[in-house]
């Protein structure tokens, strides 16, 4: 952060001054087709000046609520609550989606200013004395409110006592403190994790760094090399879809090991982006807010306002998974063990081996190989492949727009229509890995849906990391990609679907361990016979899929899913273990921790978490899913046995079950309670069996 940064964001430099002059904020709305941000026009400088004036701009709206000498109703606090705010989101959600997708020095530095500004104003807010005896004066009977109102007053109370607003005035003032404090460090602990990222390459020079490549790999290599300036004719980044077949097909055991050692170490470099001191400090933190709201330990706190409802029923749940997991695992390594003393070899099995052998021995057992399935997966046939299932759902239809505004050239952009023409959104798609994104694949929203300040359709983005082809060659997904590309689709419709009035409700504003369901149900229609035939075909002839090799690989599913379940939930055990502690009081090493934590359920030597505490950004970037990446395996219990429905009524694209789904989850926001919403789709609450016959691990 510069000091002039700071020093703009203190004093509130208005838009129109200064180095800000014609600042796109100033507009009410943008002079762009359906409303895009007019990203061409929005510079760095902009945002400093357009955050200035939303604040204060926001801080009024929240005074004329609290100023209000009439009785508190629900239209003039909850509904006028919901009404305010909104050029605040408009320039955080252009600012915040480009420092994940496309960021750079200067947004990294406004955004060191901006995170703890935005979280001292919230904190000002949800613990106001006023706004919260509004709040609890709101007699939703004697207003005879509807049950959106109710769930709107509902939602705005609890998220209001969470965050502290019937604590004493010193209790509120130190937990204010503390969330500044927090928005500071995962700030610092995201663009650590992107800087180790960006920095790091392998360099790939002559054939025998390249031994056992590919050639889409190869290709995907020097594709990279040339974003990276060109250097060397191949390099390995640190971008998962570009590591992983690496350590899946590369011969040379020893930069195996170098790839890994750098994949895995990420916020642990002993230099200035190492986030082990960052992470002590977030737990500790976390830890006394818990403490001051009443709660036992920061994991208590998170999952008292979630479908679980608390620790103890999440990690049951991951115990019920891990023990079937460890066995199956067990009997993956001793084979993997058996192919490398058949090779003549007498190393042990380590973790930068599993994904080599595991490739080939999967090639032994279902005669499946990577090279042999990619070609059928374009990236372009799974984009229609994941647009068509939504037709056939949803009965939405998908118009490709050419001229309008994007942030990046690779950014592509759809018009979405319903089925009687309407238009409901648009969608963006934003597919490739670079230096200036952060890793992983997620979907976000540059404008959600609602209906109380006009009918406000949503602007929803996809962002992906695929390892670009060539220039002017087709880029090809492993079937792990294209699984990826239709659970943030699933996501996507979440937020294109939503029916909602108020934005609080909107889309996938929901519980965190069900706002995966609709993401992970999605990823059922990819593994069906129907959509793969209809659209896995061959890059250059067109060809479909051969059957034989479309039962291959359906009949490996399963395979390796005990590594694959092992990997997960010893994240999702360190998580749930590390916010159930203490462990922050008198300074905590956080790799020493999380080895403990593995040691004592057995953790195998030969797999490593999929996600280690330094560049843990699910649960330290933020506190998103911070005690809560438990989340995706509650919800596929949930999508296992949602998918059925649509078994048992013979047709995966079934009109009245889809139309259900629509109304009751896919559309539904918050509308509801998860259980409440999930028993409103299926009829009951769903039992652990079908997830363990999806991963292969039932009895």
């Amino acid at each position: 952060m510069t000091a002039d940064t700071a020093r703009d964001l203190s004093e509130g430099t208005e838009p129109g001054h200064g180095n800000a002059a014609a600042n796109p904020f100033d507009a009410a709305e943008w002079a762009t087709p359906f409303g895009l941000p007019d990203f061409a026009a929005i510079r760095p400088e902009h945002y400093v000046p357009a955050f200035a004036h939303a604040l204060k701009r926001h801080e009024a709206e929240i005074a004329a609520i609290t100023g209000n000498a009439e009785a508190p109703t629900f239209a003039n606090t909850v509904a006028a609550m919901e009404r305010a705010g909104g050029a605040l989101d408009r320039v955080a959600n252009v600012f915040f989606n480009l420092t994940g997708s496309n960021t750079s020095p200067e947004l990294q530095a406004i955004e060191r200013a901006v995170a703890p500004q935005l979280a001292r104003h919230s904190s000002a807010i949800t613990l106001d004395p006023q706004l919260w005896d509004r709040l609890s004066a709101i007699d939703p009977d004697a207003e005879a409110l509807g049950d959106e109102e109710r769930r709107v007053l509902d939602r705005y109370r609890s998220r209001f006592h969470r965050a502290g607003a019937g604590l004493a005035p010193e209790a509120k003032a130190r937990i204010a403190e503390i969330a500044i404090r927090l928005a500071e460090l995962g700030t610092q602990f995201a663009q650590n994790v992107l800087a180790d990222e960006r920095d790091f390459v392998l360099p790939l020079d002559g054939a025998d760094d390249l031994a056992g490549l590919p050639p889409f790999l190869r290709d995907a290599a020097a594709e990279a090399a040339q974003e990276r300036g060109g250097a060397h004719s191949h390099v390995v980044t640190l971008s998962r879809s570009l590591i992983e077949p690496f350590l899946v097909f590369s011969t040379r055991r020893d930069l195996r090991a170098l790839a890994y050692a750098a994949w895995t170490r990420r916020g642990e470099t002993s230099g200035e982006t190492d986030n082990r001191a960052v992470i002590a400090e977030i737990v500790r933190l976390r830890a006394e807010r818990a403490r001051l709201l009443g709660f036992e330990s920061f994991a208590h706190l998170k999952l008292d306002d979630t479908m679980a409802g608390s620790p103890d029923a999440a990690m049951e749940l991951l115990r019920n998974v891990w023990k079937p997991a460890l066995q199956r695992a067990a009997e993956e390594r001793e084979a993997l063990q058996a192919l490398v003393r058949a090779e003549g070899h007498d190393f042990a099995l380590e973790a930068h081996d599993w994904r080599h052998y595991s490739e080939k021995q999967r090639r032994a057992e279902h005669d499946l190989d990577e090279s042999e399935i990619k070609p059928y997966l374009p990236l372009e046939g799974m984009i229609q492949a994941a647009f068509d299932t939504a037709s056939r759902l949803f009965g939405l239809g998908f118009e490709e727009l050419r001229d309008v505004p994007r942030y990046h050239p690779d950014v592509r952009t759809w018009l979405v229509r319903d089925a009687d023409g309407s238009e409901v959104g648009l969608f963006l798609g934003d597919y490739f890995a670079r230096p200036s994104k952060r890793s992983g694949a997620w979907m976000s929203a540059f404008r959600s849906q609602e209906r109380l300040n006009g009918d406000i359709k949503p602007i929803i983005v996809n962002v992906m990391n695929f390892a670009r082809a060539p220039r002017g060659e087709p880029t090809l997904l492993s079937f792990d990609d294209a699984r990826t590309l239709f659970h943030e689709f699933g996501h996507a419709l979440h937020g294109l679907l939503s029916d909602v009035t108020y934005p609080l409700l909107s889309g996938t504003a929901v519980s965190r361990d069900f706002v995966e369901l609709p993401s992970q149900l999605y990823e059922h229609w990819l593994q069906q016979p129907e959509v793969l035939r209809a659209h896995a075909r061959h890059v250059t002839t067109g060809e479909p899929m051969p059957d034989a090799l479309l039962e291959r690989l359906l009949a490996a599913a399963t395979f390796n899913q005990g590594f694959a379940t092992v990997e997960y939930a010893a994240s999702a055990i360190v998580d749930m273990t590390l916010h159930l502690s203490a462990a922050g009081e008198d300074g905590l090493d956080v790799v020493a921790f999380e080895a403990d934590a593995l040691r004592r359920i057995a953790m195998p030597a030969e797999i490593a978490a999929r996600h280690r505490a330094p560049h843990f950004a699910h649960i330290f970037s933020g506190d998103g899913y911070a005690a809560g990446y438990y989340s995706y395996l509650w919800s596929e219990v949930l999508d296992a046995d949602a998918f059925d429905a649509f078994r048992e009524a013979g047709d995966i694209f079934h009109p009245q079950t889809a139309q259900r789904l629509r109304r009751t989850i896919y559309g539904a926001g918050n509308l509801r309670d998860p259980r409440e919403a999930y028993t409103a789709f299926r009829g009951r609450l769903p039992s652990i069996e079908p997830l363990l016959k999806k991963r292969g691990l039932a009895a």
